[in-house]
């Protein structure tokens, strides 16, 4: 039986490689974007299914789960991976209404896309939940002047971030008697146009933890918050 995943971001960046990694492990990727050509022309790359999603639109996510439904009958892997990232002001020139923004789409969206999925997920044997993170969501980083991540005090992305690991927590608890494993990983520092292709780090690379949890077996973890190396400081 084959395995179907739901990417949300998916036309490009680092949501692009995880389809495509997934694909190459024989997953059927779902690839969502709210740019319909965009999307499309994406799919056609890798052979592989494309659905309208926009994660601030809660009829579109909606319309989305019927089509899994209709296509595939369940959902074995959510990737949570559409973002945005607000400006770089410092945190006092930093508006409300720009938090708002980043957290329709990076706290918001997520809850709306993974409680439309979520029946879906439950007819699978081994659902999967993955929610990209960043390093700049762990406060233990944030309150270290020895990491490189001190200097990056974005009020409205770090926190989404932080929250998104609060939801991923969250969702975790909820479902642990479940066969469904929620978790939060950390692509590190990849060059995407979320940072002006600034990252030293390639989409690709970045795409690999969420490939390993995505397909983590029934002895994987739940709850985590984790890089390629392994668990990070929350």
């Amino acid at each position: 039986m084959t395995t179907t995943a739901l990417i949300t971001g998916a036309n490009k960046g680092i949501g692009f490689e995880i389809a495509r990694l997934l694909a190459e492990h024989g997953v059927t990727a779902v690839i969502g974007a709210r740019d319909e050509e965009r999307g499309r022309a994406a799919a056609e790359r890798l052979g592989q299914p494309y659905v309208r999603l926009d994660v601030t639109d809660e009829e579109s996510v909606q319309a989305a789960a019927k089509w899994i439904e209709t296509e595939y009958g369940r959902l074995d892997v959510l990737v949570n991976n559409a973002a945005i990232a607000g400006g770089a002001a410092e945190p006092s020139r930093t508006p409300a209404a720009e938090l708002r923004e980043v957290y329709e789409t990076n706290v918001f969206g997520v809850v709306t896309v993974t409680n439309a999925m979520l029946p879906l997920l439950r007819r699978s044997q081994a659902g999967r939940i993955v929610n990209m993170s960043s390093e700049l969501g762990s406060l233990s980083m944030a309150l270290d002047p020895g990491t490189p991540f001190w200097e990056t005090n974005l009020l409205a992305y770090n926190s989404s971030k932080t929250a998104l690991n609060m939801v991923t927590v969250a969702y975790a608890k909820e479902l642990r008697d479940t066969p469904i494993k929620v978790n939060a990983v950390t692509p590190g520092y990849c060059a995407t146009d979320l940072n002006g292709h600034s990252g030293y780090r390639t989409p690709e690379q970045g795409a690999v933890i969420a490939v390993r949890l995505a397909l983590a077996g029934a002895d994987g973890p739940t709850g985590a918050y984790q890089d390629e190396n392994g668990p990070i400081p929350w």
